[in-house]
């Protein structure tokens, strides 16, 4: 009798969280390409704007920043907006754009990492490639800057492509949605903000059936294109009038695919 209860309380525990645990919604939203800088007060207003009316949105898990967060790589600019970023009520992650870092001009990655971090203890991110997980899923912040020779067109390394491979083995049982800055399938055939050789992490791609979407930036276009399964989307800059950020939903259904479901916000800058 007592070996009967003991099992169906952990029936019970599995009904009551585990099917949560494995079908969760999860809502979030993308900033792209805010290019702050301190000299220019009409991108410190649009960030700070935005900010305020996300911190008003409902049941938002985090944000991303998907690269170009700064308009030119330089320090002063870089602790100026992740002082605003701080401001946000729920957590926030980085991506690298072609405008954030520049080696020789002394913002590497490393050190972009360094400062955040430096200006914001609770980000927890060290590495340039992370995962994040909530709520079921798998989050994949992949980096295509470079940083010795920056430039438009996004350039993802061999080794970056086989981590990307690596955590799609690891998480071959989760839904997965990768976040970066250029985009695979671009809105617009526009050869200055192509991706160089995007044909090995394309194959890795479909190598694998578990990623679901990919959130990009860079074209300060908005699009969204189905290909292969994977649900690609771009979203317009911040900072190009209008002024947008994207919310994000993914909703579960149990024995379905999710359905995700994208809306841009517009951000009133007077």
């Amino acid at each position: 009798m007592r070996r009967f209860l003991v099992n169906l309380f952990m029936i019970l525990c599995f009904v009551i969280f585990g099917a949560g645990a494995f079908a969760q919604d999860i809502k979030f939203i993308q900033v792209a390409d805010a290019h702050y800088a301190l000299n220019n007060d009409y991108s410190k207003e649009v960030l700070e704007k935005a900010i305020e009316k996300i911190n008003k949105e409902k049941d938002v898990s985090f944000v991303i920043f998907t690269g170009d967060n700064i308009n030119r790589p330089r320090q002063e600019d870089l602790v100026g907006f992740v002082r605003e970023a701080n401001k946000l009520n729920v957590p926030y992650y980085i991506a690298f754009g072609d405008h954030d870092v520049y080696k020789n001009g002394g913002l590497s990655k490393a050190n972009y990492i360094k400062i955040i971090k430096d200006n914001n203890f609770r980000y927890r991110q060290k590495d340039i490639n992370y995962v994040i997980k909530k709520n079921g899923f798998v989050f994949l912040v992949v980096d295509g800057a470079k940083e010795v020779i920056p430039g438009s067109i996004g350039y993802y390394k061999d080794s970056t492509i086989e981590w990307v491979d690596k955590q799609l083995d690891k998480y071959a049982k989760k839904n997965v949605v990768i976040l970066q800055h250029f985009p695979l399938v671009p809105p617009k055939d526009q050869k200055t903000h192509r991706v160089y050789k995007p044909e090995k992490y394309l194959e890795i791609l479909n190598k694998h059936n578990n990623v679901i979407a990919i959130v990009s930036g860079h074209y300060h276009l908005n699009g969204e294109k189905m290909e292969n399964g994977i649900y690609h989307i771009s979203t317009p800059s911040l900072l190009a009038e209008p002024n947008y950020y994207k919310v994000i939903d993914i909703v579960t259904t149990p024995k379905f695919s999710p359905m995700i479901y994208t809306e841009l916000k517009p951000v009133d800058v007077k």
